[in-house]
């Protein structure tokens, strides 16, 4: 029988972690709490890491769907949110996704575990409840900024992942922010949104915030189109938007996008298989998803793809479980969540 060392490591001469978090190793088999707190300090390596999924929230019976990024095909039951809401703002880590707000303004957090699934836990509440809002993080803190309630709201809330509990004032957007979607991203440091206005006054505002800070949003530049309800994704350089709506409530499919690191107006990348509002989306280093949406009329079960570091048009995922709006993403492996 093999004998345990201490510090639950099998073998005689471990190697802790050191970094760089994308590339280094850790020879050994740890426990899962030992793992936890290298993750969090951001040590813990992901070269050669297995858990490359994205997880959509399709708002029917509360059930959360996955798929691998590294194939392409259909979608299957992964989990259940504790609400059936939609319009809900997400973001996460390697260890963690939020669900925040949704349809009814409710303030709640919804957690899941990704290496996990099954049903979520309660988090905490933002600092008033919202849909619509535009979310994002990195490695350690997660935002929640603009959305709408009974009024249209400018308030960014930021949340802690490591520590369960209610959301926090970050600071105000540039302008009221009330249909955002769920359209946002990092570069680790920084956070870009997209600040879409109401819905009969449709803007191609982007802000951009410091996540580690707290303050007001700053003006990044425009979009290629004034519209609203799209979804973004992003790797650690480049952001990209897709689909949304146009303020005659016309679906596009429109996919544009941004360098995170600089600011300035958004270029044209390519076209979604189909034009849609309401839609998900969630980014590995590679690709980035585009899951569902309404084509007005006709919600869609549509899974789309690009290869965000480049341009062109989407192609073919696979298919949702069924047709639905609302949706939400976020994923297990995006590099802009690494410490």
């Amino acid at each position: 029988m093999t004998k345990r060392y201490l510090g639950n490591i099998i073998t005689q001469n471990p190697t802790a972690p050191a970094g760089p978090y994308e590339n280094d190793a850790a020879p050994g088999v740890w426990s899962l709490a030992e793992a936890l707190a290298y993750n969090k300090a951001g040590l813990w390596p992901t070269a050669g890491n297995s858990l490359d999924i994205a997880i959509f929230f399709t708002k029917q019976n509360r059930d959360i769907e996955v798929v691998q990024f590294s194939t392409l095909g259909n979608a299957t039951d992964w989990g259940e949110l504790l609400h059936d809401d939609a319009s809900m703002a997400t973001c996460g880590n390697n260890i963690v996704g939020m669900f925040m707000g949704g349809a009814g303004n409710r303030p709640e957090i919804n957690q899941v575990t990704m290496a996990v699934g099954g049903v979520a836990t309660d988090f905490g509440d933002l600092t008033i409840g919202r849909r619509l809002g535009a979310g994002l993080s990195n490695n350690t803190r997660g935002v929640c900024a603009g959305g709408e309630n009974t009024f249209d709201l400018n308030r960014i809330d930021y949340i802690t992942f490591a520590t369960a509990g209610n959301a926090v004032d970050f600071g105000d957007c540039v302008v009221f922010n009330p249909q955002g979607g769920d359209a946002g991203g990092s570069n680790k440091t920084r956070g870009v949104y997209a600040n879409s206005g109401g819905s009969s006054s449709r803007t191609n505002r982007i802000d951009y915030i410091t996540i580690a800070s707290t303050g007001n949003a700053t003006d990044f530049g425009d979009r290629t189109q004034a519209r609203g309800l799209q979804a973004a994704g992003n790797n650690s350089t480049r952001l990209i938007f897709g689909g949304g709506d146009s303020a005659s409530d016309s679906p596009v499919n429109t996919i544009d996008y941004v360098t995170i690191a600089s600011t300035g107006n958004a270029a044209d990348f390519g076209d979604l298989t189909l034009p849609r509002f309401e839609l998900g989306a969630a980014s590995n280093d590679t690709r980035t998803l585009f899951a569902g949406g309404n084509q007005y009329p006709g919600e869609r079960n549509t899974i789309d793809y690009v290869t965000t570091a480049t341009t062109g048009n989407a192609a073919d995922f696979g298919d949702l479980t069924r047709a639905q709006d609302g949706v939400r993403g976020v994923s297990s492996n995006n590099p802009s969540q690494a410490a």
